[in-house]
C-alpha cells in the first residue's frame, strides 16, 4: 500500500487560519505516526492558545482507513459539530499518519450546528491545501544470498528500481542482502537474475 503523509519532523506543525463570521479558526496539523505525536500537538496548541474558546481535534495514527488508532473531540462544542467533521475531512483527504487541532476564538456570532460543522471542516481543508507531503510505501523484507562478486551489481539494480537495502550481513559464503519490496507489487527479480546470470536464493525475512 502506498499513501501520503505530512512531510516534516516530529514536534513541528503546519498552520493555517480562516475567519467565519468574525469567528477565528486556527488549524494546526502534524505528522502523527502514533497517538503520542498527536498528543504532543494538542498539548502545544493548548499551551500556545490557553484563552481560546475551544481546541477541537481529530487524528488518524496509521494508514488511510485505519480503524483502531483514530480519535476526535468536540472539546465543548455541540456534539458532532467539530471533531467528527474534522475527522471526515482528514479521512476524505486520503492522507495517513495525520493529526489536526482547530483552535476557535469566538467572535460574538453564533454559527449554529450546521455552520459549525462546515467551519471546522473548512478549517481542516485550509490546513491541508499547502501541507508538505511525502509518499510512504509499505514493504515486505526479503533476503537475497549472493556471492561477493555479485554484491555491487545487486546493489546497483536495487538502486535503479528504488528498492531499499535494509540490512547487509557477510559470512564466509558471501553476502545476505535484506531488501524492502513494495507490498503492492508482485515480487519479481527475473531482471536481476538475468543481469547476474544466476538463480537467486530468496527468503522472506
Amino acid at each position: 500500500m502506498r499513501y501520503r503523509i505530512p512531510d516534516f519532523p516530529p514536534y513541528q506543525w503546519h498552520t493555517a487560519v480562516i475567519e467565519v463570521e468574525k469567528n477565528q479558526f486556527l488549524t494546526w496539523v502534524c505528522h502523527a505516526p502514533n497517538k503520542e505525536a498527536f498528543d504532543a500537538l494538542l498539548h502545544a496548541a493548548k499551551a500556545a492558545h490557553p484563552n481560546a474558546s475551544h481546541h477541537c481535534s481529530a487524528f488518524i495514527a496509521g494508514p488511510p482507513g485505519e480503524q483502531t488508532h483514530i480519535g476526535f473531540s468536540d472539546d465543548g462544542e455541540p456534539g458532532g459539530t467539530a471533531g467528527r467533521p474534522m475527522y471526515q475531512a482528514l479521512l476524505g483527504s486520503g492522507l495517513g499518519e495525520i493529526g489536526c487541532v482547530v483552535i476557535r476564538y469566538f467572535g460574538g456570532t453564533k454559527l449554529g450546528t450546521g455552520g459549525l460543522a462546515r467551519a471546522y471542516a473548512q478549517a481542516v481543508n485550509s490546513g491541508l491545501e499547502t501541507l508538505p507531503l511525502r509518499e510512504i510505501v509499505e514493504r515486505d523484507n526479503y533476503q537475497l544470498n549472493v556471492g561477493f562478486a555479485h554484491e555491487a551489481v545487486t546493489r546497483a539494480w536495487c538502486d535503479e528500481q528504488h528498492i531499499p537495502i535494509q540490512y547487509v550481513d557477510y559470512d564466509g559464503n558471501g553476502v545476505r542482502l535484506t531488501i524492502g519490496w513494495p507490498r503492492d507489487v508482485v515480487l519479481d527479480l527475473a531482471a536481476l537474475e538475468n543481469r547476474l546470470k544466476m538463480t537467486l536464493n530468496i527468503q522472506k525475512a
